[in-house]
Parts: structure tokens; sequence; C-alpha cells
């Protein structure tokens, strides 16, 4: 896919090129199907508090009176996070006992730019996959409270089940749904994000190229387990659903 992607249009020809001299067909359910780009070049960007409802349920929490951010939070996930859209969590108990779940709209970029304009941003868009940002809280909370840590354990990103092109799907107004064991915990939509993708994006290359692969991660909705009465975590046994319409479902058994 990073070939795929950095080959631009060319590359897209040459692919459709190819799907209609195919003569024969192989199923989903011969193989295994991987993360989408299963090792970004650099770490997963990620947003923080960019859904209101999500800002307002940890602020809850934090009892801090902190303002809403003037401009997008940016941390990242380690790339050894990255696994597939079936793949198992692992579950360890030495290193976490708080694992909980951000259902998450992420943005492939298609084309490098540095300083891109906020009005020229969505013509460096590839397309859009699915991520869901496990999060490990008390490592989040043993760390200072910074989030790298506490976001990069091994296997604490979920990724796919596919890219759809940017030409392909419009990502305003999209339901985003998790489910734990069948049960929704989150439920929103696109549409509700704080800091729309061309702000992202704009803010994201101030000074600092981005590149064709690298994956943005938009940030999650309402409803995580850390801030229920009483928190939620994620156990060994249970499976994480991810669903973004138009996308598909990340489907994920938290394993020991």
């Amino acid at each position: 896919m990073l070939s795929l992607i950095a080959a631009g249009p060319a590359g897209r020809q040459a692919l459709n090129r190819l799907d209609r001299a195919v003569s024969g067909r192989i199923g989903l359910d011969q193989g295994k199907l991987l993360a989408p780009i299963p090792r970004p070049r650099k770490n997963v960007f990620c947003v923080g508090w960019n859904y209101l409802e999500h800002f307002e349920e940890g602020e809850r929490i934090r009892a801090s009176g902190q303002p809403l951010p003037e401009r997008p939070v940016f941390f990242s996930k380690a790339v050894t996070a990255v696994i597939g859209p079936y793949d198992p969590i692992p579950y360890d108990p030495n290193v976490t006992t708080m694992l909980d779940w951000e259902a998450e709209l992420a943005v492939v970029i298609g084309k490098a730019g540095k300083n891109i304009p906020e009005e020229h941003a969505m013509a460096h868009v590839f397309g859009y996959t699915v991520i869901n940002d496990v999060s490990a809280r008390d490592l989040q909370r043993a760390h200072g409270g910074q989030w790298h840590k506490g976001k990069s354990l091994d296997g604490t990103c979920p990724m796919g089940p596919a890219i759809v092109t940017a030409d392909a799907l419009d990502p305003n107004g999209l339901r985003v749904v998790t489910r734990v064991n069948g049960v929704i915990k989150q439920d929103s939509n696109t549409r509700h994000l704080y800091f729309k993708i061309p702000r992202l994006i704009a803010e994201l290359s101030w000074g600092m190229t981005l590149e064709p692969g690298d994956v943005i991660s938009t940030g999650t909705p309402a409803g995580v387990g850390f801030a229920r009465t009483p928190p939620q975590f994620l156990q060994p046994g249970d499976l994480l659903e991810t669903e973004i319409e138009g996308i598909g479902v990340l489907r994920n058994r938290v394993v020991a």
C-alpha cells in the first residue's frame, strides 16, 4: 500500500488496468487480512479531545477546569502498536489492567506537503480507514499524564479492514460505533468532530512534512470506559468491535 499510495494517480491507473485483466478472484476468507498499512513509516499521528462530548466526559473525571483547546492536541502511537482488523489485542496484567477503547476515523495522506493551507488540505488525502486507539489508562497516569507510553503498547492499534479512497467516501457524517461483547459503548458521528479534517492536516503540516502513507487518527467520541460510572475496562475474552459507516468493522478479541 505504501508504494501504491506514493505512486499517485499513475499507480491507481496501473491497479485499475490490472483489475480489469484478472480472470480469477480469491475470497477474503481464503487468506489473512492484515492492517492496510501493517508498519507505517512513522508513528500514527493522533488527535486528543476532538469530540466535544468526549472532552466533557473526561473533564468530569479530571475536575481540573481545563478549557477547550484552541488548537488540535496531537500525540502519536508507535508503529509497533499496529495490528490487523481481526488480530488479538494482547492483555498482560503485569503491564496494564486498564485497557480502554477509542473508535476513530483515520485519514491516510496521499500527497506530500508542508505548510498545507486548510483550503487545499483535502487534495492531500488518499483515503480513510478505521482505527481503535486502545489506551492503557493506568500508564497514562503513571507517566505524568503524557499520552505516548499509554497509547503505544504492542497490539493497541487495530487498523482496517481496508482503506476506502477519498473519491469513494465523504468523511463527513459517518456513524462511529464501538461494541464490547455486542454491547454498544460509543455511538456518534464524524459530523461532530471539533476540529475538522482540513484543519487537522493544516495544523499538523505546519513546519512538518506529511508524506504519502502517513496516518492521522482524528479522535474519539464520548463513551470511553474510564469515564463511565463505575469505570469499565477490557478484559481477557472480550470482543472489541469498531465500526465506521462506509469503511467496515474491526473485530479484535482481547487475549491474555
